[in-house]
């Protein structure tokens, strides 16, 4: 039988909660002019727990649900769907959650256990005629890009055995698609797997390394020539999971720990940096130097946010926020430590760049512009979306009614050959007062201006995490 959801859990409250539909809406209502540029689909992915858990909730453990927009001649048509995972369709033919948070064996039902499943909640990326929905600890899940119907996991013709990170990067100039997968050998273990898929979807090299301890990996960036993977000291461990203690846990004693893995060459041939103790769940982007250095625009936390120290208790009483700042390395020089510089000021999340210029240098950003984490503070939690010149420093906000909260911006570029920065953010917003979402798009270079259009949900879209636009030109 299904049992209630806590009602003493922030992140299964309000914007929060579950959302325990699936619907398909062909002609949404819109309010200003929808570009008729944008002929696409905006896929968007987060958790959504289909029953209540056993044991401890986490934000991060709800099961996926895929919310597809689409634009077409000014109009936009919508569905969402679950990820239909084998985790989702045992627990859904059964009628109750089976499963503990992060499929902590301590709580979960051996069936679930033995399943191994992934949650599918976390991201949703198109790549090589294939969608595909992410999260961390598992195999990727390709859905069908228009029914959002299950196909089944994707190993790349049987060449991945191990999990796929939620934040591959597609290589701008070659097409080619670089990932990674952490405890790679096992549940938090600490290697950590390297991989590049080509433009075609082949699985063309696949290496491992060995992490100075089990870590949460759960972004990186890449430049034209490295792999910058971050370890930060957000531990996993077994033996806590096993005594009910955090599986994941804040240990700032391990420090910062950061490889520099050559694109061209092998793992052995690392550079590794140390740093303070921080968290990064997302990058911007990085990019090489005309002299040789490694430049990466970090979205960073002085603590982990959402996790306790090892033995539970909280790392601060308040929760922290993150800041964009850029860090420096120099792969040719006689030290293992880093530069660090801020860029903005403003409490942020959810970076997001012109994908054109992935690893490569560039000059605008995105970002959602409030304490994405903080799920206490409630109307001004997530609210406003950000846009950053690098080239002059300047930051211009937008921000929504006081009840509102936005959700990751995600650029467009008005055509193939625009400008950068030349095109339009879209964001899902929701409506605090109406319990309502709305589809926003917004002039990506002035965006401080409001939205240029607005398609009308009749229902609210729960915080989520990432999206991704597919042109609905082939492939």
């Amino acid at each position: 039988m299904a049992l209630p959801f806590p009602a003493d859990e922030p992140f299964l409250r309000g914007y929060y909660a579950p959302l325990h539909m699936e619907c398909d809406a062909p002609n949404l209502p819109i309010t200003g002019e929808l570009p008729k540029a944008l002929n696409g689909w905006l896929y968007r992915n987060g958790p959504n727990p289909q029953f209540a858990p056993r044991g401890p909730y986490h934000w991060f453990s709800g099961d996926g649900m895929l919310h597809a927009f689409h634009l077409s001649n000014g109009r936009v048509a919508y569905r969402n769907r679950w990820v239909q995972t084998p985790k989702w369709a045992l627990e859904h033919a059964e009628g109750e959650g089976l499963s503990g948070t992060f499929g902590n064996p301590r709580y979960s039902d051996p069936r679930i256990v033995k399943l191994n499943s992934t949650l599918a909640n976390t991201n949703v990326v198109w790549h090589a005629g294939r969608l595909l929905a992410l999260e961390e600890a598992h195999l990727p899940f390709e859905v069908d890009p228009v029914t959002l119907a299950p196909r089944g996991y994707c190993d790349f013709a049987g060449k991945l055995a191990g999990p796929m990170t939620a934040h591959p990067k597609r290589d701008a100039v070659s097409g080619e698609m670089v990932f990674f997968g952490y405890a790679a050998k096992g549940r938090f273990t600490p290697d950590v797997a390297l991989h590049v898929v080509d433009a075609d979807g082949a699985l063309v090299r696949s290496e491992s390394l060995v992490a100075p301890y089990p870590s949460m990996v759960h972004d990186f960036v890449v430049s034209k020539h490295w792999i910058v993977l971050p370890i930060f000291p957000l531990t996993g461990s077994m033996e806590r999971a096993m005594k009910g203690a955090p599986p994941f846990a804040w240990e700032p004693d391990k420090g910062t720990h950061i490889a520099l893995i050559p694109r061209v060459g092998s793992v052995a041939d690392a550079r590794w940096f140390r740093g303070d103790p921080c968290y990064v769940f997302h990058p911007m982007n990085a990019f090489d130097t005309a002299d040789g250095k490694v430049v990466c625009d970090m979205m960073k936390y002085p603590v982990a946010p959402l996790f306790p120290a090892f033995d539970g208790s909280r790392v601060t009483a308040e929760p922290p926020v993150a800041k964009l700042v850029r860090w420096t390395f120099d792969p040719a020089g006689n030290t293992d430590s880093f530069t660090e510089q801020p860029l903005d000021d403003h409490p942020g999340e959810f970076p997001r760049l012109d994908e054109r210029f992935t690893g490569l240098p560039y000059r605008h950003g995105w970002f959602q512009a409030g304490a994405v984490t903080d799920a206490s503070q409630g109307r001004e939690a997530r609210n406003g979306l950000a846009h950053i010149d690098h080239q002059s420093g300047a930051v211009s906000v937008w921000r929504p009614g006081a009840a509102d909260h936005c959700g990751e911006p995600v650029f467009v570029p008005r055509s193939a050959d625009a400008a950068e920065g030349d095109g339009f953010v879209l964001s899902v917003i929701f409506r605090g007062e109406t319990n309502c979402s709305d589809l926003a798009v917004f002039d990506a270079m002035n965006l401080a201006s409001g939205p240029l259009a607005l398609a009308h949900l009749s229902h609210r879209v729960p915080a989520g995490f990432h999206g991704n636009w597919r042109d609905a030109a082939p492939g």
